[in-house]
Parts: C-alpha cells; structure tokens; sequence
C-alpha cells in the first residue's frame, strides 16, 4: 500500500508529476538533515526536524511551486509573497529546466534560517 505521500507524487500528471518528483528527490539529496513528513494533507520537508518548505500546485497558475515557510526572511526575485505574511513561493514550470542554482540558493538560504 502506498504512503500518502507517495500516492500524492504519482497521482500527478505529466509533466508536472515528473517535475514534483525531481524537486522531491532534489530536496531530500540535498543534505542528510533534510527529511520528509505527510502534514495538512501535503509533502513537507523538515530540516532538523522544524518544517521547512513544502511542494504543491499552484491553483491559479496550474503549475508546481515550492512552499517556504520562513519566505519573509529570504529575499529573492522569484519568490511571490501572494496574500501570505510569513511564506513566499516559487514557481517551477514543469515545461522548462529547472534553474538549479537558483533552487540551490534558495534552499541552503532557508536551511541557513534553522541552523
């Protein structure tokens, strides 16, 4: 039986579940500390264990983004604050390459807020 949190990457369809299930595995390789949880009825990735980010489809623009949940604190372009006081995200098109040092950047920013 599968994991909530696997059932959610393959109930994707392409090519956004491809591009959801890189960002996951490129998180999760990222550093050792870097783990996974199922909360509020999505992926979460926990960095010595305080929630750090999250993946989800954004409903206006159809398309995967990475959830920040200390957003405010990081300053990047990309980022969109939206309606939220605390988180930011970025959004990924699932059409197009992944800018990896930019999504490195950002996430060693973030990681950078809980050590």
């Amino acid at each position: 039986m599968l994991s909530p949190i696997e059932k959610y990457y393959l109930e994707k369809e392409e090519p956004i579940k491809s591009c959801l299930q890189f960002l996951r595995q490129h998180i999760l390789d990222l550093n050792p500390n870097i783990t996974e949880a199922w909360k509020y009825g999505m992926p979460f990735f926990c960095y010595n264990g305080k929630m750090m980010c999250y993946l989800w489809i954004h409903k206006k623009y159809g398309q995967p983004y990475l959830g920040i949940v200390e957003g405010a604190k990081i300053n990047h372009p990309d980022l969109l604050v939206e309606k939220r006081a605390r988180m930011k995200v970025l959004l990924v098109d699932p059409t197009k390459n992944i800018l990896v040092r930019k999504l490195n950047r950002i996430l060693e920013e973030m990681m950078a807020l809980y050590r």
